[in-house]
């Protein structure tokens, strides 16, 4: 990333910020414009996935979350259903009309029923590229967990290395998870600032710098929110009558980029699951030992919670509770994709167990590809209000 001449801090967060959303709708990059030791791009499909080992095997990571609000979809219907999720679809979309083609492959999950047969779609008419389903457990509570991530991840290991030619060596992976572990403090300090400063850095552009890993390389990353973090700290905002709010059901389809700016205009959002694979790992992993057995490890005892994993140390009930209670929040934005099965079942459960404990919240429901919002803008007016009186 370059940097362009400034006139301080604010003015060089402004120029990050809009480097980040062109990154958003940017395509993925080519093989001739990735930095040196990297050989290829490696699609992969959220919610979580071990970029670790791609970083390390010469595999550019890059997370594949659709195709937006301006995607037309010509191709994709042919091959699966109308009830199908915006994000599933508009993927296969970009992948039929030539936008993924230069990927050296596209790594799917079995978090859905949906989710899973996109590798099936991918290798039927994509026999160049890599296609697999990366096999995590939904049940990481079993004693032999760990065991079992670890064994699948040295099979991702050697299936990466045929395919980029480069081996992922023991030192890289380790050099590959300083890199990430850097990542990983870096966005707890962001995430601090969205919990205890909220009228710093407002949801979408704390979005629109975590998304940026989608398309560059980790150490840029890092290199991206160290700069924005000296910005965001030297603001000098005052603080506005907001109410405090938890956003949830962004784990998968993310939801358009106005929705969240209408949120914005209501209410602070000081804590989401928004992107949340890419903040999967909630500690450090360990730098010495088997590297494999410590992503292995850390996957299934430093991981954050999802409604498409079952660990009974995080039932859905809760994790949100705890959301709430550690950032403070005033009430809940519950929000579901449409058609998303894992996200509507987490839906309903939550509305139960708001209504019961006595904690107001809002349902609200979103496609990737919706364009109108005029009518949740009202929404989110509303329950906004309604909080700032029953507070006063």
């Amino acid at each position: 990333m370059e940097t362009a001449p400034s006139d301080g801090p604010g003015a060089e967060l402004d120029e990050i910020l809009e480097y980040c959303n062109t990154l958003r709708q940017s395509p993925v990059p080519d093989d001739s414009a990735l930095p040196t030791g990297f050989t290829g791009t490696l699609g992969h499909f959220p919610v979580y996935f071990p970029e670790e080992i791609a970083h390390a095997a010469g595999l550019l990571p890059v997370n594949i979350l659709g195709g937006g609000n301006k995607l037309e979809l010509k191709h994709a219907d042919a091959h699966m259903g109308s009830f199908i999720c915006s994000i599933c679809r508009s993927t296969s979309e970009m992948g039929l009309n030539g936008s993924l083609q230069g990927l050296k492959g596209f790594i799917t999950h079995p978090i859905c029923d949906a989710a899973k047969h996109l590798a099936g779609i991918w290798g039927r008419n994509f026999p160049e590229q890599l296609a697999q389903i990366l096999y995590l457990p939904q049940n990481p509570n079993t004693p032999g967990a760990v065991r079992y991530v670890a064994s699948e991840y040295q099979r991702l290991r050697g299936e990466l290395e045929r395919k980029s030619g480069q081996e992922a060596t023991d030192a890289k992976l380790a050099a590959s998870i300083r890199a990430y572990n850097r990542n990983r403090a870096l966005l707890r300090e962001l995430y601090a600032i969205r919990r205890d400063e909220p009228w710093k850095l407002s949801c979408t552009e704390s979005y629109l710098l975590l998304r940026a890993r989608t398309r560059i390389p980790c150490e840029a990353h890092n290199e991206l929110l160290e700069r924005a973090l000296v910005g965001i700290r030297a603001r000098n905002r005052q603080a506005q009558d907001k109410p405090r709010v938890v956003f949830v059901g962004g784990f998968c389809e993310q939801p358009p980029l106005e929705m969240l700016e209408a949120i914005d205009d209501n209410c602070y959002v000081v804590d989401d699951d928004l992107l949340i694979g890419l903040r999967w790992l909630t500690d450090d992993v360990p730098g010495t030992g088997d590297p494999i057995w410590a992503l292995a490890e850390s996957f299934i005892q430093r991981c954050a919670a999802s409604p498409v994993q079952h660990d009974e140390r995080k039932t859905k009930e809760a994790y949100l509770m705890d959301m709430i209670a550690g950032s403070k929040a005033e009430a809940a934005i519950v929000t579901a994709a449409k058609f998303c099965e894992p996200g509507l079942d987490e839906q309903v459960a939550w509305s139960k167990h708001l209504d019961e404990v006595g904690v107001q919240y809002l349902v609200l429901e979103f496609e990737e590809k919706m364009t109108s919002f005029e009518q949740m803008a009202m929404q989110l007016e509303t329950f906004a209000e309604s909080l700032l009186f029953a507070t006063a």
